[in-house]
C-alpha cells in the first residue's frame, strides 16, 4: 500500500472453504464478524468477498475475523482488486468504517496496477519470508474498460492558465505523465450539411488508469500548469475587465450594514455548526427535525432546527475559559422537513448576551447585561431596516419574558431571557439573553423600503410629561401602540421615564411618567395646538386602560 497506493487483502487460505473465492451481496441483515471482532449487519448492497459456504470479508474495507491472518498461518491467499469507487464510499459510511483501504478504494485506483500490484508483493514474501508461489495469478477482468478521452483547446488553455504554450511542449508534458496523444488537431474549417464550422486547434488525449481523476479539460490546463511551474505564468501589466450589473445586492448590503452596526456595538459575529445534537430538543422539535443517516458520530445527528443551541455551546465553550463577558450574533440557517425530499431552510440572525457590558473601574461596577438592553439593540436593529412594528408581550416555549415585533402580519423578531432549565442542559449558570430575527421576512419587509433623507428641523421640539395610574400587570408597549394608533402627526417620540408603586396608588395599581415630544418641521407649535393633542392622548388611556391622570 506504501509503495503504490494499491490497497490488498491476505486470507489464510486453509480457511477458506470450498478452494472459491465467490464476489456477490449477501441478504439483507446477514451478520458478520469482522476483524475487530464486532459484529456487524451487512446491507443488501454492501460487496462481500466469500468462500463456497459464509463470508470473509466486506469487499475494499475490511476483512473478516474466521479468514484473518494469524500466528499459526502459514498459507496465504492474496487479493488484489478494483472496486467502484461510489460503492465502497457508501458501504464505508454506512457501517463507520473509514480504514486505510476504503479511503483509498473511494478515490479511485489504477485499475491496470493489480497484478503488477500482486506480483510484486508475492516477490516481497518470497525475497524476505521464504514464500514459496503455489499458484499461478487469476485476472477475473471480464469487461476491461476503456480509458477516458479527453480533447483539450489550446485557446482554453489559454483562457484558463493566462498563458500561450507551444503545442510541442503541451505534447511533452502530457506524455510524460503518461497520456497518450490519439490525435493532433489543427485549427480550421471542416465541412457540414448547415455550412463551413471553424474547428479550435487543439489535442485530443487518452487519460492513463494511473489518473482516475482526469475526465475534463479543465484537468488537462491544471497538470500543465502544474508541471510547467506556476511561476511561469506572466501577470500582465495590464487587465481589461467588461462591467457587469450586479443582481440582488441589497439584500447583501443589508446583511452588512446590520453587522458593522453590531460590531460597532460591541458584539463578536460567530459561526457555529449547522449539525447539532438531538438531545437538546423536544419530541414536537424532532418531529420535523433533519436527521442525518450516516453521521459520523453520535453527538452530531440532525440539523439544528434551532440556533439557540449552537449559540449556547459556544458561550458555554468561553464560560469555561474565564471569558464571561459576551456578546454573539451570528447569520445562519434552520432546516425542518414536511416529509421525504420536502426540505425548508430558513435564514436567521440571532444574538446572544450574558456577563457585564464593561469592566469594573474606579468609577463603579460594570452594569450587567439585561433584558432592556437587548430590546434597546432589537429596536436599533428594526429603525435602522426600516421596519417599524411595536413590540407586544408573547408566550415562547425556550424564552421567558418574550416579546415580539410584528409587521405586515409577519412576525420579524422575538427576543427574552432563556431559562434556567435549558441552560443547565449547558453547564451555563449566569444570566443569558436572546434575540431571534427571522431574516428572511426582514429582507422582504425591508428591501421594499428606500430610505427617505429630510432636512433637520428649523423648529425646536417640546416636551410634555404625562403620569397615568394603571393597572399593575399593564405593559408600557400596549399604551405606546394605543398612543401611535391615534395618528398624531406631530407626535416625534414617546418614552417611559419612571415607575412608582405604592398602597396610596391603590391595589394592584402603578404609576407611569410618560414623556412626549412635538414637532412641527414648518411652525412652532402653540399651546393650545401640543394642549389638544394632549387631551387626545389622555381620552384615549382613560377610555381604553381606565387610566387616572395624575395631577
Amino acid at each position: 500500500l506504501n509503495e503504490t497506493g494499491q490497497p490488498l487483502h491476505a486470507f489464510d487460505a486453509t480457511k477458506i472453504k470450498g478452494k472459491k473465492i465467490i464476489v456477490k451481496n449477501l441478504p439483507e441483515g446477514t451478520d458478520f464478524v469482522t476483524l475487530d471482532d464486532k459484529s456487524r449487519k451487512i446491507h443488501a448492497n454492501d460487496l462481500m468477498i466469500c468462500d463456497a459456504e459464509q463470508p470473509l470479508a466486506i469487499a475494499g474495507v475490511f476483512g473478516g475475523l474466521r479468514s484473518g491472518i494469524s500466528s499459526t498461518t502459514t498459507k496465504l491467499f492474496l487479493e488484489s482488486a478494483w472496486f467502484n469507487p461510489s460503492s465502497i464510499r457508501k458501504t464505508s459510511t454506512r457501517h463507520g468504517l473509514r480504514t486505510d483501504a476504503a479511503v483509498h478504494f473511494e478515490k479511485g485506483m489504477d485499475i491496470s496496477a493489480t497484478v503488477t500490484v500482486l506480483k510484486r508483493t508475492a516477490g516481497l514474501l518470497h525475497e524476505y519470508a521464504g514464500a514459496v508461489l503455489s499458484s499461478s495469478i487469476t485476472d477475473v477482468f471480464p469487461n476491461a474498460p476503456s480509458k477516458s478521452e479527453i480533447f483539450l483547446k489550446y485557446d482554453y488553455l489559454k483562457k484558463l492558465s493566462g498563458k500561450i504554450y507551444d503545442p510541442g511542449a503541451v505534447r511533452s508534458v502530457l506524455e510524460s505523465l503518461g497520456f497518450e496523444i490519439i490525435q493532433e488537431i489543427g485549427a480550421g474549417t471542416v465541412s457540414s450539411p448547415e455550412g463551413g464550422q471553424m474547428v479550435s486547434a487543439g489535442v485530443l488525449v487518452a487519460a492513463p488508469f494511473s489518473k482516475p481523476d482526469m475526465h475534463l479539460p479543465a484537468d488537462l490546463v491544471e497538470e500543465i500548469m502544474r508541471i510547467d511551474g506556476l511561476d511561469q505564468i506572466l501577470i500582465p501589466a495590464n487587465i481589461r475587465i467588461s462591467p457587469s450589473v450586479e443582481q440582488g445586492r441589497d439584500r447583501a448590503a443589508l446583511q452588512e450594514k446590520v453587522a458593522n452596526t453590531l460590531a460597532g456595538m460591541g458584539f463578536n459575529e460567530i459561526f457555529t455548526n449547522s449539525i447539532t445534537n438531538s438531545a437538546y430538543f423536544s419530541e414536537n422539535e424532532l418531529g420535523t427535525a433533519v436527521k442525518m443517516i450516516n453521521n459520523l458520530s453520535a453527538d452530531l445527528n440532525i440539523m439544528r432546527p434551532s440556533l439557540l443551541e449552537t449559540g449556547l455551546e459556544s458561550i458555554a465553550w468561553n464560560l469555561n475559559r474565564k471569558n464571561t463577558d459576551l456578546r454573539f450574533f451570528e447569520f445562519g440557517k434552520t432546516y425542518s422537513t414536511s416529509g421525504p425530499g420536502k426540505y425548508l431552510e430558513t435564514n436567521h440572525c440571532c444574538l446572544y448576551l450574558t456577563g457585564s457590558l464593561g469592566k469594573d473601574s474606579w468609577k463603579g461596577k460594570a452594569k450587567a447585561v439585561d433584558f432592556y438592553y437587548l430590546k434597546g439593540i432589537c429596536s436599533a436593529i428594526t429603525t435602522l431596516t426600516g421596519i417599524q412594528g411595536a413590540a407586544s408581550n408573547v408566550q415562547h416555549p425556550k424564552l421567558t419574558e418574550a416579546i415580539e415585533i410584528r409587521q405586515d402580519d409577519k412576525s420579524v423578531l422575538t427576543a427574552g431571557e432563556v431559562p434556567a432549565s435549558i441552560l443547565r442542559n449547558f453547564d451555563i449558570r449566569q444570566p443569558v439573553f436572546f434575540a431571534d430575527i427571522y431574516w428572511d421576512n426582514l429582507l422582504e419587509i425591508a428591501v421594499k423600503k428606500a430610505l427617505v433623507f429630510a432636512e433637520l428641523p428649523k423648529q425646536n421640539p417640546t416636551y410634555r410629561d404625562l403620569a397615568l395610574i394603571v393597572a399593575k400587570n399593564l405593559p408600557f408597549a400596549s399604551v405606546e401602540k394605543a398612543v401611535k394608533n391615534i395618528g398624531l402627526q406631530k407626535l416625534r417620540d414617546i418614552q417611559l421615564f419612571d415607575i412608582f408603586e405604592s398602597e396610596k396608588l391603590g391595589k394592584d395599581k402603578k404609576s407611569m411618567a410618560i414623556s412626549f415630544t412635538f414637532l412641527d418641521n414648518e411652525k412652532t407649535l402653540t399651546d393650545k395646538e401640543i394642549d389638544g393633542m394632549m387631551n387626545r392622548i389622555m381620552k384615549t388611556a382613560e377610555e381604553e386602560f381606565h387610566a387616572e391622570i395624575r395631577k
